[in-house]
């Protein structure tokens, strides 16, 4: 996943995010504990069944939306990146990076029922409902592992320019994904299993989160730099830009609203009015390390996860940027929504 960046709020208003109007439609609402210890990294809302799915080191904890009461977690795995989610309501697909493999649970149950091997740190994963597959993104050996979901087989592997982040169906058999390293985002065809275009991004490093408008046919990826570039799926071409927070990882989209957000590690969601210009409406203070999000649609709310920080551990030529460590019983849910 993309690289945690810490800094000050007022650092982040002073380079770039445009001041919000008067109008700040969201808030945080509420702080749902999970506790335990270690990292995190993408988390899913389903809204039908009003659950959330966050990934959590080795485990996925599951949470009721609606009380934010934990549900059960999904255990046993080494080193979970993110979770997909069929169609019927019956399976959900997680990304286990440290196993080199998709492990598929039931959603009633929350029992794992298999487990298929992928390519190497399997990060960012969609569910394509056209062809009824799973794309696992695979980070580090670039490519992309493709599931077929009734025989629960890999039915292709296909290469990639560069290093995957995260994808997006648009839901007529088409997926795009961000390549990291690459300031590139490629077009893929669910139906030939192909690489059909890569598109380069101007302006915008290392692209992480991304979010779609299929109604428009826009793509909103976050960048460093606090930039969020929009493209038109049908083209490739950049038609905007948009200022964020510092160091984001996550991209969501809100079709009834036309807003995108953006989540980002200095501790701001960003929201930004797709129908007016690409404008930021609000720069909502957040909570630092809260890079990752999701968003449920019917309830019009976003969700952030982080913890309390401990000290940074000293730079070595190992690990020049070495993350701060992560203190126990600390991690939580910040629950975001409209007042």
């Amino acid at each position: 996943m993309n690289r945690l960046r810490f800094g000050s709020l007022a650092v982040a208003v002073a380079f770039g995010l445009q001041s919000a109007p008067a109008q700040q439609p969201y808030q945080v609402l509420d702080h749902w504990k999970i506790g335990g210890t270690g990292g995190w990294d993408y988390l899913l809302a389903d809204s039908a069944a009003h659950r959330l799915y966050v990934t959590h080191n080795s485990r996925v904890e599951v949470l009721d939306t609606q009380t934010g009461a934990a549900v059960g977690a999904i255990s046993g795995l080494k080193g979970t990146h993110g979770v997909a989610l069929d169609d019927a309501g019956q399976f959900g697909y997680i990304s286990d990076g440290g196993a080199n493999a998709v492990v598929v649970f039931d959603r009633k149950t929350l029992a794992t029922v298999a487990t298929i091997p992928a390519g190497t740190n399997p990060d960012g994963i969609t569910f394509e409902p056209v062809t009824k597959t799973v794309w696992a993104f695979n980070g580090r050996s670039n490519n992309v592992t493709v599931i077929d979901t009734a025989s629960r087989s890999v039915i292709a592997t296909i290469a990639l320019p560069g290093k995957p982040e995260f994808p997006q169906p648009d839901g007529q058999g088409h997926v795009f994904a961000n390549i990291e390293d690459k300031n590139s985002i490629v077009a893929l065809d669910s139906r030939t299993k192909a690489l059909t275009a890569t598109w380069k991004l101007s302006n915008c490093e290392s692209p992480s989160g991304l979010a779609i408008d299929r109604a428009h046919s826009q793509l909103f990826a976050v960048c460093d730099e606090k930039k969020m570039a929009v493209v038109d799926t049908k083209t490739g071409k950049q038609v905007g830009t948009a200022a964020i927070g510092d160091g984001p990882d996550a991209a969501a989209f809100d079709p009834k609203h036309q807003l995108a957000f953006a989540s980002s590690g200095d501790g701001v969601l960003t929201v930004v009015d797709t129908s007016s210009g690409f404008k930021t409406i609000e720069s909502l203070p957040t909570m630092k390390g809260a890079r990752t999000m999701a968003y449920d649609e019917a309830a019009d709310r976003a969700y952030v996860v982080s913890a309390e920080m401990g000290a940074r551990p000293a730079a070595t030529a190992a690990n020049p940027r070495p993350r701060p460590a992560i203190l126990p019983d600390t991690f939580q849910v910040l629950v975001i929504g409209r007042k």
